[in-house]
């Protein structure tokens, strides 16, 4: 049996991203880990954490879910503290012993997670025609490439990336909460059922 943490990155603004859709995708996560036989432990950073019980989590933890949604072009404030605090709190036992070069290594080489994978999962207001596009917003850039430091701070800890997932046009009348939990479950199935 393996063990996956799910991450809920969401941070509530009071009538504008209430984080309903975050919710839905993690609990149709949980339903399909759940379902495969993983266990399963939660985090929703909205709602408070404790430093050391995360990094009880984080050791635990074979693979992370992150599931958040995009703000201003990058992680919820919230989110960025969370990750400050449980990645810098976890120095010297679960996610990295220095950057690499102390051991005669290149930077970014001392992580302590190599046996543990991550997934991420993104929602955004914007069209995905915006990304994989030389003449879109994000100058040609994948979804990857555009969340460059989330991805850089779990392989800093040697952490492996799983395909990443991404809900687009959040706030587009006629928005369809199925069809992206379908698109999720697809994206589960090609990432977790090997």
């Amino acid at each position: 049996m393996r063990n996956i943490l799910l991450l809920n990155l969401h941070q509530k603004y009071e009538g504008f991203a209430n984080g309903n859709l975050n919710h839905d995708l993690i609990s149709e996560a949980k339903k399909f880990f759940t379902d495969h036989g993983y266990s399963v432990k939660e985090t929703v950073i909205d709602e408070g954490y404790d430093v050391a019980e995360e990094l009880e989590k984080f050791q635990w933890a074979d693979v992370f879910f992150v599931q958040s949604p995009v703000y201003w072009m990058g992680l919820p404030w919230l989110a960025k503290k969370y990750i400050d605090e449980i990645f810098s709190g976890g120095n010297g036992t679960v996610t990295f012993m220095n950057d690499g070069r102390s051991n005669g290594g290149v930077y970014g080489s001392g992580g302590l997670m190599q046996e543990k994978e991550y997934m991420l999962s993104f929602t955004y207001n914007c069209p995905r025609s915006e990304f994989d596009n030389l003449n879109g917003f994000f100058d040609g850039m994948s979804i990857d490439q555009a969340n460059v430091a989330l991805h850089k701070t779990f392989q800093f800890c040697g952490a492996h990336p799983l395909k990443s997932y991404s809900v687009h046009d959040v706030y587009k009348p006629g928005f369809d909460i199925e069809a992206a939990l379908q698109n999720l479950n697809r994206t589960l199935v090609e990432n977790f059922s090997a």
